[in-house]
């Protein structure tokens, strides 16, 4: 159970700077394998890695306070900044499977893993993601070529035949919208062309 974020009174500074190191943050790495559920896990000095030297250049120092209750393995993340400013990050408990070195010694390791990568806000890397960044990029579309179209549309003599072009045209561009808005503006053009055409026509015979 990880009991509520605690922060000392004052911790402007400290924030300040953490926000800071954050955007220096690094994935925890998967570096290490899980042979029993073949699967590769990060491990604690992934995490430390991750987000030590962004800690460090901001002038926060990261420490983690261990305990004990009962069967229980407790543990802390704290940041100390150098201004004197401290952040409790919550306790862990985590139970130890087996009550001797190697089972406190595994559930400690566990513990301070998780509290770190929760307090940094931090993951491990997706190796689902980053198997699907390596894959090749799918094949570009071609653009279709309309440029007959565009010239059907201004050859047109009539409205009924100037419909049955436009939509040819506009069929012809496959969803592609900037081909589209060039259909509709040739329209638009043919039309205003053909307005212009009528009223010269109205003025010779005045």
């Amino acid at each position: 159970m990880v009991k509520e974020l605690i922060m000392e009174q004052s911790f402007s500074k400290v924030a300040a700077a953490l926000v800071k190191a954050q955007k220096e943050f690094g994935p925890a790495l998967k570096s290490s394998s899980n042979p029993h559920f073949k699967s590769r896990y990060a491990d604690l000095a992934a995490c430390v890695e991750a987000v030590i030297e962004g800690l460090n250049n901001n002038g926060i120092a990261l420490t983690q306070r261990v305990g004990s209750y009962d069967n229980d393995v407790i543990v802390e993340t704290v940041f100390i900044h150098e201004s004197g400013e401290i952040i409790n990050c919550g306790q862990l408990h985590v139970p130890a499977s087996k009550h001797d070195a190697q089972g406190y010694g595994s559930a400690l390791t566990y513990a301070r893993r998780y509290s770190l990568m929760a307090a940094c806000g931090i993951a491990p890397e997706d190796d689902d993601g980053n198997a699907a960044s390596k894959r090749p990029p799918a094949p570009a579309i071609p653009t279709p070529d309309i440029t007959d179209h565009l010239a059907a549309i201004q050859a047109v003599a009539n409205s009924d035949e100037l419909a049955k072009v436009f939509k040819d045209a506009f069929d012809a561009c496959q969803g592609n919208q900037a081909l589209q808005a060039k259909v509709m503006a040739a329209k638009k053009e043919r039309v205003d062309r053909a307005k212009k055409e009528l009223s010269t026509k109205g003025n010779e015979n005045v």
